[in-house]
């Protein structure tokens, strides 16, 4: 089973590469974030395209923020959008969405950005991800929890620390509610797979920082034991990246049981450029 996570920053944006992806990767569940759509707008849109592929859908969105779906060709079972306890802000946002897909429990999730440490934004992602982990908990033993978590885990998980530092995404308070989050029960498969690995799932759109390499490991694909154990290959689809009109993230694939183009990883194709080496870089959204 392949399984895919991709933050494509509006669907409605995204529509002329992500039907090509599907059908050049065939996952088959995909969980996708930030598809800034209604239901009915995403059926509207995307319906019959998906219905033609073979997929089921299930979407939990809203118009223009947030917006969270999985896609699945084996099976979609007991969906249950949101998840209980979520605080609001103020209202419940569109940002998790569950479903059995092939015998596993599947969540797409997109964590609140946090804007800036110490704000009112930030405590909810902060208060958000405490809720998830307490729903987490009442899942079976084989699961998945898929999506954009807006936290790099560590600092091989960005180009540059000292670029982050007082920003979001890498403080200690961020990173200390994702390792609750996952406890001992899940497992980040990429980062297991590839300990030592430069591997980066977002890039900003300003100052070339794609084609230097110049990003963060923020989306992540989490897994019960069970489900880790069952993983023959993964790694950021880095050619999603490229070209005209793409998100500012890569999809992150995750091969279960059988690997349909090999071990191949951590990321396809690797970066033409070096390594940037470790300086005071100033970041777009710091100037």
């Amino acid at each position: 089973m392949r399984v895919s996570t991709w933050n494509v920053n509006s669907v409605t944006q995204r529509i002329p590469r992500l039907l090509p992806w599907l059908d050049e990767r065939r996952p088959d569940v995909v969980c996708l974030q930030e598809t800034k759509l209604s239901d009915a707008a995403f059926d509207k849109l995307l319906g019959n395209g998906l219905a033609g592929r073979g997929y089921a859908v299930a979407h939990h969105g809203e118009p223009q923020w947030n917006g969270v779906a999985i896609l699945s060709r084996v099976g979609l079972e007991d969906v249950v959008a949101g998840f209980p306890g979520a605080p609001g802000f103020p209202h419940q946002e569109a940002r998790a969405i569950a479903a059995t897909c092939g015998g596993v429990r599947v969540h797409s999730v997109y964590v609140p950005n946090g804007r800036v440490p110490g704000s009112e934004h930030f405590h909810y992602k902060l208060a958000w991800l405490a809720a998830l982990g307490n729903a987490l908990r009442g899942d079976p033993t084989s699961a998945l929890v898929c999506g954009d978590m807006n936290i790099a885990p560590t600092d091989a998980d960005v180009f540059d620390p000292d670029a982050y530092v007082g920003q979001t995404h890498v403080t200690p308070a961020e990173r200390a509610a994702l390792a609750a989050l996952m406890g001992d029960r899940l497992h980040d498969v990429v980062r297991k797979r590839w300990p030592e690995a430069r591997v980066f799932t977002y890039w900003d759109y300003r100052a070339g920082m794609f084609h230097q390499d110049m990003g963060m490991r923020i989306d992540l694909v989490l897994a019960t034991a069970p489900i880790a154990a069952r993983v023959a290959a993964a790694w950021v689809d880095r050619q999603a990246r490229k070209g005209s009109g793409p998100s500012d993230h890569a999809p992150v694939i995750v091969d279960l049981d059988e690997a349909p183009d090999g071990d191949i990883g951590p990321v396809v194709p690797p970066p033409s450029a070096p390594a940037v080496p470790r300086r005071r870089t100033m970041l777009p959204q710091a100037r």
